[in-house]
């Protein structure tokens, strides 16, 4: 079988003596980080012996059991140590021990998306890797050690261009001719109540237009969709701003719509303007996380101050009333992720992190 065993078609336990890297994901539920995982490793898989480790990850992934972990204090073969690459503190923390208590035979790669001043401990952990990557330049400002910067990547055969009428607007059964759609989970750092009173402000006067939002809310954020779903029905537009929720598959609807939003106060990095642009949708954004490197203004869309409603609105109105330039911004948008933002540029990119570790420079 190789290096991994398969079972069911997926990739499933690669034997231990052969992993040369380890992608810990010591979080069950859904977030930011595992979507890169899940994203990048099946690419990473291709090259190089790469197994995740920890729950909530898709069975498909190359995986090590718990079990298995014993078999990490020996050294793999043909590598003089593997690379365990985290993304998380308990998984920078999990890598210390390995390293540093166990003596097991691993080298310390931490990929680092905050955009603040880390915390102690959290320093203290980045200190003791043997590399650090940064998400974006803004993320590397924040870093007190030397490290390189590697943007995050689109899969795009997932996220691609409309294909067919299911991914055209008409398809949504929704009113208007044009959609406009906000994407995460509905909570204050995401900016949900900044697109809503934006569109609350511009959708009376455009009435080809309507507004979705899509994720999920969490038990903590209920009272703020509650209080967000009131001021909807209180300006009469209930039936053209519509919260759907978070749908099985978010893919056609980013296809679907003409202009993507990503209101955000603050962001890690955030791949919505990718996932758009991808689809061929123009965006409009906050600089929060690394939009203002991911979007070009005035060619696939525009970038506005995180937090300032007044600008969002001025630089969301021309599509509105223009959608032919929304169009136009949503071609020259996918141009620009195909030439630049390609998972296969990530994975290069780590893979040259790794290499350098295993050759000593």
């Amino acid at each position: 079988m190789g290096a991994h065993e398969r079972k069911g078609g997926g990739l499933s336990r690669p034997a231990v003596r052969q992993v040369e890297i380890v992608a810990p994901n010591f979080k069950r539920r859904l977030s930011g980080v595992t979507s890169t995982i899940v994203q990048l490793v099946p690419l990473q898989a291709q090259s190089v012996c790469i197994a995740t480790l920890g729950p909530g990850l898709p069975e498909t992934l190359p995986r090590l059991a718990w079990r298995q972990v014993p078999g990490l204090l020996r050294r793999p073969q043909g590598r003089p140590f593997r690379i365990w690459h985290a993304r998380r503190n308990i998984e920078m923390l999990a890598g210390v021990l390995l390293r540093d208590v166990l003596r097991a035979p691993v080298r310390l790669v931490f990929t680092s998306a905050a955009q603040r001043r880390h915390k102690p401990f959290t320093r203290w952990l980045i200190r003791r890797m043997d590399r650090v990557v940064a998400t974006n330049t803004r993320s590397g400002s924040y870093l007190e050690v030397p490290h390189r910067v590697v943007m995050h990547g689109i899969d795009i055969t997932r996220f691609h261009p409309p294909a067919g009428p299911e991914d055209r607007w008409q398809a949504a059964g929704l009113p208007g001719k044009y959609g406009i759609g906000c994407f995460g989970r509905i909570r204050h750092q995401k900016g949900t109540d900044i697109f809503v009173d934006v569109m609350i402000g511009l959708l009376p006067r455009y009435p080809d237009w309507t507004a979705v939002i899509l994720g999920r809310v969490t038990a903590e954020n209920r009272a703020f969709a509650d209080s967000l779903q009131r001021k909807i029905e209180e300006a009469g537009l209930g039936k053209r701003i519509l919260f759907l929720g978070e749908v099985p598959d978010v893919k056609p609807w980013y296809r679907r719509i003409s202009l993507c939003v990503a209101s955000s106060r603050n962001e890690g990095f955030g791949l919505t303007p990718l996932e758009a642009m991808a689809s061929s949708t123009a965006t409009v954004a906050s600089d929060a996380g690394a939009y203002a490197e991911l979007i070009v203004p005035g060619k696939t869309g525009a970038v506005t101050p995180a937090g300032d409603a007044g600008a969002l609105a001025r630089a969301i109105e021309p599509y509105l009333a223009d959608p032919a330039m929304a169009e136009r911004h949503g071609a020259a948008g996918l141009a620009h992720v195909r030439g630049s933002f390609g998972l296969e540029n990530e994975a290069a990119s780590l893979r040259a992190v790794y290499e350098e570790l295993w050759s000593g420079q």
